[in-house]
């Protein structure tokens, strides 16, 4: 088809030359043709038909000079004024008006139709009138008389030469115009063929074949449209594929690309009878379901998805296994819109991946509720980062062994008016998803710099500052820049900070934090491994990204002394972490017990509610002046 297109844009562009090249050829071809005629004339005329004859085979010749120069223009002026002018002659000298040189008037009006313009055209009749009306009148009135020659084989010859003349020349030019309007027919139909080709690309994805977005929205409505007709529902469910990116990544875009028109065949074969199938973008899909019976039969064909996404892919000999998670939103009740049925049914899938993903989920009012919360909240945040809404807090980190201060967690904090607080677990994920988490990360690690050096200034000048990092700060690869100059304008040594990762931030994302990590290591920059025991727990990480300590998480320290299953697996981590040469940290500690135990076990530090709770700075200093009063007595 495209090649159809390529010709059918080139038959337009060379249309021109190629009609101008046909055109000088035709007039050539007549020219020859009419010289042939009137050399036969010549032969068998006599007296003054002769000259005029041989008059007009030199203007004919003249004519045809201008035609081989390409000067369609006037050779044609010349070639059919040559020739009325030359039959009027004829007709003049001997039988008038009714002489046989007037039949080849027709045949030049018919060049001059063909060949010619209007101009050339109206200008040829209007004379051929006037002149035939003159040789009435001369003729009527006594004024000429007209010669009737006795009939010989010279007029067969002059009426064989017009007839031989106008009859092949009218035939050249009318095979000219049916192979014209062949084309025309065939060019006609090339460029419906290239517009049918050019709607379906504008209205089909180019990879799986299925039709696009705009086209889904065409269907939407039509089916909507017949769906309101009988009463029914129509079902929208927006597949998106769980683990995708990795697909590409590891084996490249060829095969990412295989994989979604492999999906697309799958869910080709899941379709009912009036059902459509859309790829909605990059690895989204989008089936509308009009007149589904029931919830049920809309959920088990959100399972037939789930499970063609789910079944193993062989792609470039090798097997990938992906997964996917389905929103539904159905019209009119989740809404009549396109765009707002298509957003209800994308907060349904988001749903489904929050509940753990390869699931489906119906949209619900309260998804919109919560969509409006965050976008509420985001409001807020941007807000409350122009104004320094945030503040730190810091929560003391103590050496178990003799209950020493050595240092402090930050803690981010957000304030309100009316004195309550705004918890972290509530606005963090949403700044990590937004983006929001770069700035106010950043805003984190000035403060807690600066906040640290203050503390060595005021003489406590072992206290060290963890701050913790979320992996969205790792996109940019400007970490590095962002801590180097925190560090700078506190005028903080770098062993004095210390960054806290998770397990599964080390584990996402691979190759480019390694990199980030290592570059801060050489800066002197300690790490420590929060939440472990929670997620992957891998040595291999643990060795790769240097860390210098692991922070047990709280959920395995809070029951340390009321379950006897946990002990055991406390006690392995610790030990594991002296073997490989790292300090162990206690989250969570709320008790005497829980401490004493955990020194027992050979842990090195600690942290909790059984010390202190996060502090803003000055009552946290005032706690640490405070420890260190009770250990000089």
């Amino acid at each position: 088809m495209p090649n159809s297109l390529e010709h059918s844009q080139n038959s337009v562009v060379n249309y021109p030359n190629q009609l101008h090249k046909l055109r000088t050829k035709r007039l050539l071809q007549i020219i020859g043709l009419t010289l042939f005629g009137l050399v036969l004339a010549v032969a068998v005329a006599s007296g003054t038909t002769k000259w005029v004859l041989v008059a007009g085979c030199f203007t004919l010749a003249l004519a045809g000079i201008f035609a081989y120069q390409r000067k369609i223009i006037t050779a044609t002026v010349v070639l059919l004024w040559a020739m009325c002018l030359m039959l009027s002659a004829l007709a003049f000298i001997s039988g008038g008006i009714r002489d046989l040189a007037l039949l080849g008037y027709p045949g030049v009006l018919v060049f001059a139709a063909m060949l010619g313009n209007s101009r050339l055209f109206f200008s040829l009749i209007a004379f051929m009138l006037a002149f035939c009306a003159s040789l009435t009148y001369l003729a009527v009135n006594g004024m000429v008389v007209p010669v009737i020659p006795t009939i010989s084989a010279a007029h067969f010859v002059f009426v064989a030469a017009i007839l031989l003349v106008t009859g092949v020349s009218v035939y050249l030019l009318y095979r000219d115009q049916q192979r014209l309007m062949s084309n025309l027919h065939a060019e006609n139909h090339r460029v419906k063929q290239s517009q049918a080709h050019i709607e379906h690309l504008v209205l089909h994805d180019p990879l799986t074949a299925l039709p696009n977005r705009i086209s889904c929205q065409q269907h939407f409505q039509q089916l909507y449209n017949q769906c309101l007709t009988k009463a029914q529902p129509l079902a929208v469910l927006f597949l998106d594929l769980d683990n995708f990116k990795p697909v590409n990544d590891s084996l490249g875009h060829a095969a990412g690309d295989l994989l979604l028109q492999q999906l697309a065949r799958r869910l080709e074969n899941l379709l009912s009878e009036h059902d459509i199938l859309c790829r909605f973008g990059g690895d989204e899909f989008l089936l509308l379901a009009p007149g589904f019976a029931s919830d049920e039969a809309l959920a088990a064909k959100a399972e037939a998805l789930l499970q063609q996404t789910t079944a193993p892919f062989y792609i470039m000999q090798n097997q990938i296994e992906i997964s996917g998670s389905v929103g539904i939103a159905v019209a009119p009740q989740d809404g009549i819109e396109f765009s707002e049925i298509c957003k209800h049914a994308d907060m349904a899938m988001f749903q489904a991946k929050a509940d753990g993903r390869n699931v489906y989920r119906f949209y619900h009012d309260e998804l919109n509720k919560a969509s409006i919360d965050k976008f509420n909240m985001l409001q807020l945040m941007r807000k409350a980062i122009k104004q320094q809404e945030f503040q730190l807090y810091f929560q003391a980190k103590l050496q178990l062994s003799d209950k020493k201060v050595i240092g402090a967690e930050a803690l981010l904090r957000w304030p309100q008016p009316d004195g309550s607080m705004i918890s972290p677990d509530d606005f963090i994920p949403l700044a990590e998803s937004s983006g929001l988490i770069v700035e106010i990360g950043e805003w984190v690690l000035q403060q807690a710099c600066l906040a640290c050096s203050r503390w060595h200034q005021q003489g406590y000048d072992d206290l060290t500052v963890a701050v913790n990092l979320s992996y969205v700060q790792f996109r940019d690869g400007k970490l590095e820049q962002q801590v180097q100059q925190a560090l700078s304008a506190a005028a903080l040594p770098a062993h004095a900070l210390e960054l806290e990762l998770t397990e599964s931030l080390l584990i996402g994302e691979g190759d480019n934090i390694a990199q980030q990590l290592a570059a801060l290591h050489q800066l002197g920059i300690r790490f420590s491994i929060d939440d472990f025991g929670t997620g992957y727990s891998n040595l291999g990480y643990l060795r790769r990204f240097n860390a210098s300590r692991l922070k047990i998480d709280k959920s395995f320290i809070l029951s340390l002394c009321l379950s006897e299953r946990d002990e055991p697996l406390v006690r392995a981590i610790i030990q594991m972490s002296k073997s490989l040469g790292l300090k162990t940290v206690a989250e969570g500690i709320e008790d005497s017990a829980t401490a004493a135990q955990l020194a027992l076990l050979g842990c090195d530090e600690g942290q909790g509610f059984y010390w202190a709770k996060p502090l803003p700075e000055s009552d946290f200093l005032g706690f640490v002046s405070a420890t260190l009063l009770n250990e000089s007595q």
